[in-house]
């Protein structure tokens, strides 16, 4: 069984791009493009925790009026925000918020 195989089923296995895991990601998940407007939302959270950075996928998870809330900078374009939006749906996520323009 490959890594990729892996990462579907077991919780312990970081997912390949963005280097997230199970248990470390909010059910609902905000979705800016900039890596830099992830630490502006993260402004708003409480108990803020920066999860992974790596390439142009920025996480964190905290909590917003007692909800776990992440988010995740998925750079720019379709390509590299369905590789986000497919890893963290893997991780446990459920519900996806595109924030910023689409200009």
């Amino acid at each position: 069984m490959s890594t990729f195989d892996k990462a579907h089923i077991d919780p312990n296995i970081r997912q390949y791009a963005t280097r997230i895991k199970r248990g470390e990601i909010g059910r609902y998940v905000l979705l800016p493009g900039d890596p830099d407007r992830v630490g502006r939302i993260g402004n708003h959270l409480e108990e803020v925790v920066e999860v992974a950075f790596s390439r142009e996928f920025r996480t964190i998870t905290g909590r917003y009026k007692g909800i776990t809330v992440s988010a995740m900078s998925t750079g720019i374009g379709c390509p590299s925000a369905s590789i986000a939006v497919e890893e963290l749906a893997n991780a446990g996520a459920t519900h996806f918020i595109r924030v910023g323009s689409t200009a």
